[in-house]
């Protein structure tokens, strides 16, 4: 066999190989290499190694589109996400991608505001690339093309409980679970003025809700204050500021994400105001953010990594039938106590 430099000399610039060329290559039939790429057991070890040297060598890509043509699949899942640029989709794709990566299945990445052409759906691109599934994750703006690509193509909404599809399986962390826990960590520590760092989301507002709840059962719904953010480390210390300059300075703030809890965390640090001895932070979501020592944040984990794979789980078995009953799953979020929290000072 040729070496690499010399069979893609042959190839000339500019021009990509072809299955024909593999079989050249290899010194075998263009039917043959067919059935190695179709991962058929006819093909004997020797030959099967001889054709993957022939691709090596001419740098040859199977087609995807003319598998799919073949198939009626593309094994490829469209994970439609509301903000790529959020910590908190790290551990939800590293528990997509250990499914996905099992059933052989290629994921494609989208941000609404990076995907679609202006006036297109967000899901568009994906319904173009035929994908076999859709994982719709986070605060996504549901429109009549998305509502129609998830009745005709199988579909899990992970993350948010903003919209209702009836044929979509849904996964998500407990909100309400989580906002209670991080209230009532505070409250056992002593702290009776806490505020709620909220935003325009659904996961945000259940938050803010059980928040609300844990408060008045405690006897504490005189000292409820909720400050509106839009989910950003600037409005998260825009919003601290605001605290502090109140006139009355919460003794514990807790925050609807970790990125809010770290810009509330830079605020109180500019101002020297002690984070755990004058004012405790708590966040949401586990990030990578929070374990970071100089922080050492104190949040809540919504299990982002276990929720990526039951969704996987759902929306494989989705795919192999269609007609399963829709299933609905909310998992037990944990609290991780580090550094930002402590006793009021009395």
């Amino acid at each position: 066999m040729a070496d690499v430099g010399s069979a893609l000399k042959q190839q000339g610039p500019g021009k990509r190989p072809t299955i024909v060329d593999v079989a050249r290559e290899a010194g075998v039939s263009r039917a043959l290499v067919s059935l190695v790429l179709q991962g058929s057991p006819k093909v004997s070890d020797q030959k099967k190694q001889a054709v993957a040297e022939a691709m090596a060598a001419l740098d040859y890509r199977p087609s995807n589109a003319a598998r799919s043509l073949a198939s009626g699949r593309t094994r490829i899942v469209g994970v439609l996400l509301d903000d790529l640029a959020n910590p908190w989709f790290v551990e939800l794709l590293d528990g997509l991608q250990t499914i996905f990566r099992e059933e052989n299945l290629r994921m494609v990445l989208g941000d609404p505001r990076y995907l679609a052409r202006p006036g297109e759906s967000p899901v568009s691109p994906f319904m173009e690339l035929r994908v076999d599934g859709i994982v719709i994750a986070g605060d996504i703006q549901l429109d009549e093309d998305l509502a129609r690509a998830a009745t005709h193509t199988p579909a899990v909404v992970v993350g948010t409980r903003g919209f209702d599809l009836p044929a979509s399986d849904l996964i998500t962390n407990d909100d309400a679970t989580g906002a209670r826990l991080a209230v009532e960590h505070l409250i056992d520590l002593g702290h009776r003025d806490i505020a709620y760092l909220s935003a325009p989301t659904g996961s945000a507002a259940l938050r803010a809700q059980s928040y609300a709840d844990t408060m008045a059962r405690h006897g504490l719904q005189d000292y409820i204050r909720v400050a509106t953010t839009d989910l950003t480390e600037h409005s998260g210390f825009e919003a601290m500021n605001g605290l502090l300059d109140s006139g009355r300075p919460p003794t514990a703030v807790f925050a609807a994400n970790d990125i809010l809890a770290v810009g509330a965390l830079s605020a109180a640090d500019e101002r020297a105001v002690n984070v755990p001895d004058q004012v405790s932070l708590v966040g949401y979501d586990n990030t990578y953010l929070a374990g970071i020592r100089h922080l050492s944040l104190t949040t809540v984990d919504p299990v982002s990594r276990e929720v990526g794979i039951r969704a996987a789980e759902l929306l494989v078995e989705r795919m192999a039938d269609a007609s399963l009953p829709r299933r609905s799953e909310m998992l037990p979020p944990r609290l991780i106590v580090r550094n930002s929290t402590a006793a009021p000072r009395s």
